[in-house]
C-alpha cells in the first residue's frame, strides 16, 4: 500500500480507500485503542457512532467527514507505525483468522448496532468504566478485520455481557436514587 502512496504525504481518505472493506475494522480498532486512554473514551464513544451507523446502513467502506479525510499523514511516519503494529497483529492472527464466513457475512448490521451501543457506554463518567467497552470494541474490530465469524460470535456475546452490566449499573443507580429520595418517584 505504501508503495502506491506516490508522495511524501497521503490523505487519511486515501488510506481508507486503499483499505477497502477492512477500513471498518481498522478504524474501529484504532478508536478502541485510543478509548483505553484515560479521558479519551468520552470523545471516542461519540466518534464510534460514525462508522457504526455506516455499518448498520450497509456501507462497504468507512466514509469519513471531509475535514478528517483531507488530513494528511507522512508516509515515513505511517511506515514506522506499521512497523510497530504489524508484528502485534501477526501475533493476534494466530488466534483470530478467517473462519465461518457465513456468520461474518450475515451479522454486518448486528455488528454495527453492537458497536454503536457499546460505543455509547464509553461516555460514562465513572472511572475505569471505559475499559471493558473499549476491549469489547477492540475484539469486535479485530474479528471484523480478520473476517473471523467465530471470534465475531464471541465478541458479540462479550458486547451483550458488557451492555447487560451497563444496564444493571444504570438500573441500580436509578433504584438507589428512589431509595434515597422516594419523593422523586412520586
Amino acid at each position: 500500500m505504501l508503495d502506491r502512496a506516490g508522495g511524501p504525504r497521503v490523505s487519511i481518505g486515501w488510506l481508507i480507500s486503499e483499505l477497502g472493506e477492512r477500513s471498518f475494522g481498522l478504524t474501529l480498532l484504532v478508536m478502541a485503542i485510543i478509548a483505553l486512554l484515560p479521558g479519551a473514551s468520552t470523545i471516542v464513544g461519540l466518534l464510534i457512532a460514525w462508522p457504526a451507523i455506516q455499518l448498520i446502513l450497509g456501507h462497504d467502506t468507512v466514509a469519513l467527514p471531509r475535514t478528517m479525510a483531507r488530513r494528511e499523514v507522512g508516509v515515513e511516519r505511517l511506515a514506522r507505525v506499521i512497523d510497530i503494529v504489524v508484528p502485534r497483529l501477526a501475533w493476534v492472527e494466530r488466534l483470530i483468522r478467517p473462519r465461518l464466513p457465513a456468520v461474518f457475512a450475515t451479522t454486518r448490521r448486528l455488528v454495527g448496532t453492537a458497536m454503536l451501543l457499546v460505543g455509547l457506554t464509553l461516555i460514562s463518567p465513572v472511572p475505569f468504566s471505559h475499559l471493558v467497552p473499549a476491549l469489547v470494541i477492540m475484539l469486535l474490530a479485530l474479528a471484523y478485520l480478520e473476517e473471523d465469524g467465530f471470534a465475531l460470535m464471541l465478541a458479540l456475546f462479550a458486547a451483550l455481557c458488557s451492555l447487560a452490566v451497563t444496564g444493571a449499573t444504570v438500573w441500580g443507580a436509578v433504584e438507589t436514587i428512589d431509595w434515597i429520595d422516594p419523593a422523586m418517584h412520586g
